[in-house]
């Protein structure tokens, strides 16, 4: 080994881990319809699907009740390689009834939409799961989401009137230093409160269902983080 050899590897090690560091993913999703109801005798998470009667009876547009659309946006995040490689730090669900839902990035959720309403109806009522151990897997947590999100990090928001469409893995968002958070609507119509973010950016010309959305992007920071 050449003089100093030890000391070079060990500084190497640091820039290595000063850089890991930087490469950090939070997640929003907002708006998203998850509530709980009372249909018969036991309690239900609304869906368009199955309670359409049910909604309509109480003045509620059945079209707006999709927690299909969080489902599936979750999944996306969690089964992503950078998930995989410990570089997703926050997963947050925002309700339209202003419920905050800190998902954390190790859960498995269920696979099939009818377990996963099961486990949302036991969430909102007991505002927390548990793994087998005693860390929380889910937890209704005190809002607004902006206070557990990373100071310095810079919030993108998605919608198809930012003024010029780039392809994702060209974005001068995904090389920004630092912690990223990305806010994604997990609504079938609407858009995100301009409050939270700092800068609106448009991926494609054409609207993009949440997951899709989410697809582009932990695939865009899978490439600049060199995850395979």
């Amino acid at each position: 080994m050449p003089p100093g050899g030890i000391e070079i590897a060990s500084f190497e090690a640091e820039v290595a881990a000063e850089a890991a560091s930087k490469q950090s993913v939070y997640f929003v999703l907002e708006q998203a319809t998850l509530d709980v109801a009372k249909v018969g005798k036991g309690y239900d998470l609304l869906n368009s699907d199955d309670h359409h009667t049910f909604l309509k009876k109480h003045k509620k547009e059945p079209a707006h009740y999709r927690p299909d659309i969080t489902h599936q946006a979750l999944l996306t995040i969690l089964d992503s390689p950078a998930n995989k490689a410990g570089k997703v730090k926050g997963i947050y669900v925002h309700t339209f009834k202003n419920v905050l839902i800190e998902v954390n990035p190790h859960v498995r959720l269920p696979r099939t939409y009818k377990r996963f309403a099961g486990l949302m109806v036991q969430l909102l009522q007991k505002l927390s799961i548990r793994g087998n151990g005693p860390e929380k897997l889910l937890k209704v947590i005190k809002g607004p989401v902006g206070r557990h999100l990373p100071p310095a990090a810079h919030r993108i928001g998605f919608s198809r009137s930012a003024p010029k469409v780039i392809a994702m893995h060209e974005h001068p968002a995904i090389e920004r230093e630092g912690p990223l958070v990305f806010v994604v609507g997990a609504f079938s119509h609407g858009k995100i409160d301009e409050g939270l973010v700092d800068e609106y950016i448009s991926i494609s010309q054409y609207p993009l269902s949440a997951a899709y959305a989410l697809a582009r992007i932990t695939n865009a920071l899978e490439q600049r983080w060199n995850i395979t």
